[in-house]
């Protein structure tokens, strides 16, 4: 197993309060609900600062969690993390160059792991759709209390909605003032046809200071739900 050293950025208390929220609807969905994928529209909404956030969350709860880096085409969690170097990803245990003991991170949040994406693949949604990625999940819904899995932004390709037909539930990521309700929709209808249960919407990065449609009590809530800093995914 690697070991890793995850570098959060500051997080007010309003911030950890979120996701403390969101970390109890998700409960309140059942406790069949353990393998929870998350994706968003398109690049830059937030969602793989989500799902970290949600992992650690999970995790400082006193559960087993892991979060599993399936967005292969564009990872962004090494880098943002400041994790150092990761030797394993999980294109090397798809690919059959590694076993998933290897690729798994401990990190300095206790009852917290990390499997990393690894290098970009010519195939992703093949690996992803494989039987390789199911026997995985399988393993870790055996080893883990919770499992997340970030993926690719669903209307941009079609891995998370081969990651999802495999999952408990998905988490939906939708930047505010970003993203039309239409557009939103289609991607919707492109996880209900994979039969995944959608658990909820995170609206992300809300302007709490706007005086727009929300009024106040748009402006009570946004303090809670809408500021995760600067995330660019």
């Amino acid at each position: 197993m690697q070991e890793v050293k995850l570098q959060f950025g500051q997080s007010d208390y309003r911030m950890q309060e979120a996701f403390k929220t969101l970390r109890s609807n998700i409960e309140f969905c059942g406790g069949d609900v353990r393998i929870i994928a998350v994706t968003s529209c398109t690049p830059n909404e937030g969602k793989s600062s989500v799902a970290m956030e949600m992992a650690k969350s999970f995790a400082e709860a006193g559960n087993r969690t892991i979060l599993l880096d399936a967005d292969m085409r564009k990872s962004v969690l090494v880098g943002r993390y400041r994790t150092g170097a990761v030797k394993m990803g999980l294109t090397h245990c798809l690919i059959g160059r590694a076993k998933f003991s290897e690729v798994i991170c401990s990190t300095n949040v206790q009852d917290l792991y990390v499997a990393f994406a690894g290098p970009v693949p010519p195939n992703p949604s093949e690996l992803l759709g494989g039987g390789a990625f199911e026997s995985i999940l399988k393993n870790l819904k055996n080893l883990f209390d919770y499992v997340i899995i970030d993926t690719p932004p669903l209307g941009s390709v079609i891995d998370a909605a081969v990651v999802a037909k495999q999952c408990d539930g998905t988490v939906f990521v939708v930047e505010s003032n970003a993203v039309s309700h239409k557009f939103a929709q289609r991607v919707k209808e492109q996880l209900d046809m994979t039969g995944c249960r959608i658990l909820g919407v995170v609206l992300n990065k809300v302007d709490v200071n706007s005086k727009g449609y929300y009024g106040h009590y748009g402006k009570y809530y946004g303090k809670y739900y809408g500021r995760y800093g600067d995330e660019k995914k």
